[in-house]
């Protein structure tokens, strides 16, 4: 066991820490499934804005527990991490970790790998503190929690389905918090300062709280100080407001109307009348807070039962490990593990019997193997060439009426669809939304490998509803495998939306969707020569694909005269001459007339031919 920071563990009987629990005991709470018999050792571990805590039970008992900084995923380093895991016990058989800040497939996926560091054997749960938050009040019952301490979020569950509000961090949301509330108090104390030229009594006591002198001192401690720190100035603001201040009162009702605004939308969106409502955080310590967030809920007409808990997170980060190696209900929050039978049977998982002994060849004997691999890539497009005609023709009809298009896919597939949307607008003088890609894992995966995003369906289905796909589009979703969860989950809801498909795959065997997509494209490319690497024939069969796609699109949408590019953006000195090579083939002019052309429409190659 590595040993902890001195101070941070108290050996602690079980009963002393949970009894509040919402659940009929300790034991039931760990162990009501078949390891109950064992021995199971349990870490649960949540981080805030503030602080992280973590608890250690074994067999039913909470024997440790221990306290570090903030565990705010946004605010703190791998390293920082790393050494908190690192003072924490070393043998457990479950670790539930949940975060603020853990909010992306990306954001789960690096945590996942810095918990696998430490605990490589044990089984791992992980999300954000929210879920831990919940878990700790509520338990497994219908109901909402609303955080609001150094942050703020929302999180309302019912019959298994799940809602969320706020929590998008300091700088675009945590409305209603610690930080929030010292903000603005900061800010309202300059105003009245450059107004009026008085300090307020609040500022007095801000510098006091502060050790510093001015207002200028002031100023200089904000811009270096962390959201923590800003957040502790909510106490003042508190005590003034509650001593009659009229100002921070305005501010204390502002931030608690937000706070029950989030808590009200998603009451609304799961149909919870009259709900239980956890109070989680350190705000509604205060007596003040908390009134004030319940008189704006009665406001809404919401008459609900609030429950507290003085257990910290960890408790709830614990229970939900515990759930995750249950045999009864397994909670992993964790994109949904993936059924891999299908994968393992795709033709590009297969393994190519002409490049077995690779390892053994050649330079020269390497470039003639990928060379004559590349005739594969030939057959697949022209056995299907029907199939891409079939979509080049769809698209074309969807783009002239009004429509857009949406290539979507993951990994290679993802940044070959974002390379092929890049090149539209200069090629074809199209805007930048007239045909866009979609990336699993958004713009870090196209730089970075993000391989968990493309497992998480859920994502890709609020990535259709919140990119706006809408009747009469396209999605075009890419995935060389046929079976990328993240690009089924966005076709799916895509559908749904109204939109047309094409499902462009290097696996003609997958297992076929019903009803179908508007367009399946199965290039049968064979098993690659390094096993696995779909960047290489399916990479270069895709690609190919993709550019006819588009490009004929274009073509049928009069971008093309001849075999030239006639709304070509002559945005530098290659392209303009390009553009007067063209003006003089189609105008049947000198250069030196093509040039003036150009000039007098603003190197607009369309106009010129009109």
């Amino acid at each position: 066991m590595h040993k902890p920071a001195s101070g941070t563990i108290a050996n602690i009987a079980s009963t002393d820490i949970l009894r509040h629990c919402p659940v009929a005991s300790v034991e039931s709470m760990f162990y009501d499934h078949p390891m109950s018999q064992t021995s199971t050792r349990i870490l649960g571990i949540e981080g805030g804005g503030t602080k992280t805590d973590w608890v250690y039970a074994e067999e039913g008992h909470i024997l440790q527990q221990g306290k570090f900084g903030t565990g705010n995923m946004r605010l703190i380093d791998d390293k920082t991490l790393l050494d908190y895991f690192q003072q924490m016990p070393a043998v457990v058989d479950a670790v539930g970790v949940y975060l603020a800040g853990c909010i992306t497939a990306a954001d789960r996926a690096r945590l996942q790998g810095l918990v696998s560091q430490i605990w490589p054997r044990a089984r791992i749960s992980l999300g954000s503190d929210r879920e831990s938050g919940y878990e700790t009040v509520l338990g497994n019952g219908d109901g909402i929690i609303t955080i609001a301490g150094t942050g703020s979020s929302v999180m309302g569950k019912r019959a298994g389905r799940t809602e969320y509000a706020s929590g998008w961090g300091h700088l675009l949301g945590d409305a209603g918090s610690g930080y929030d509330m010292g903000i603005n108090a900061l800010r309202r104390v300059l105003y009245d300062f450059d107004m009026r030229k008085e300090v307020p009594p609040v500022a007095h006591e801000f510098l006091r709280a502060l050790q510093l002198n001015t207002l200028r001192d002031l100023v200089s401690w904000v811009a270096n100080a962390d959201k923590k720190n800003v957040a502790a100035l909510a106490r003042v603001v508190l005590k003034a407001a509650t001593a009659g201040d009229a100002e921070m009162m305005d501010i204390v009702d502002r931030c608690t109307s937000q706070v029950a605004d989030y808590t009200a939308a998603v009451a609304r969106r799961l149909e919870l009348e009259n709900p239980r409502i956890g109070l989680v955080g350190g705000m509604f310590r205060s007596t003040l807070y908390r009134a004030e967030f319940e008189k704006h809920m009665l406001r809404y007409g919401c008459h609900a039962t609030y429950v507290t808990n003085s257990d910290n997170g960890a408790v709830g980060a614990a229970r939900l490990a515990a759930r995750a190696i249950s045999a009864i209900e397994p909670v992993v929050h964790t994109p949904a593990d993936v059924d891999l039978t299908d994968v393992r049977e795709a033709l590009t998982e297969q393994t190519n019997p002409r490049s077995v002994r690779l390892h053994e060849m050649n330079a020269g004997e390497i470039v003639d193997l990928f060379i004559d691999e590349e005739r594969f890539v030939e057959t697949a497009l022209r056995e299907h060439a029907s199939a891409i005609a079939a979509g080049v023709q769809l698209i074309a009809r969807s783009l002239k009426e009004g429509g857009r298009l949406f290539y979507a896919g993951a990994g290679t597939s993802g940044r070959l669809g974002i390379l092929d949307a890049s090149e539209i607008p200069p090629t074809f003088g199209a805007p930048p939304s007239l045909v866009q890609g979609i990336m699993a894992g958004g713009v870090a995966a196209i730089h970075g490998a993000s391989e968990a995003a493309e497992d998480d369906a859920g994502a890709g289905e609020q990535t259709a509803v919140q990119r706006g796909i809408r009747s009469g589009d396209v999605v075009c979703g890419i995935a060389a495998s046929g079976r990328t969860p993240f690009v089924l989950g966005l076709l799916e809801k895509s559908r749904e939306l109204g939109a047309h498909t094409i499902f462009l795959t290097c696996n003609p065997s997958r297992p076929k969707t019903s009803p179908r997509w508007d367009v399946e494209i199965d290039l049968a490319t064979g098993p690659e020569i390094i096993t696995g690497s779909t960047r290489l024939k399916a990479g270069t069969a895709t690609k190919v694909a993709l550019n006819i796609l588009s490009s004929g699109a274009m073509i049928l949408l009069g971008k093309v005269q001849g075999n030239f590019m006639i709304d070509v953006h002559a945005g530098n000195a290659k392209l303009r001459d390009r553009a007067i090579r063209i003006v003089c083939a189609l105008r049947q002019c000198s250069a030196a007339e093509a040039r003036e052309m150009l000039e007098s429409h603003q190197w607009n190659v369309r106009q010129c031919l009109v």
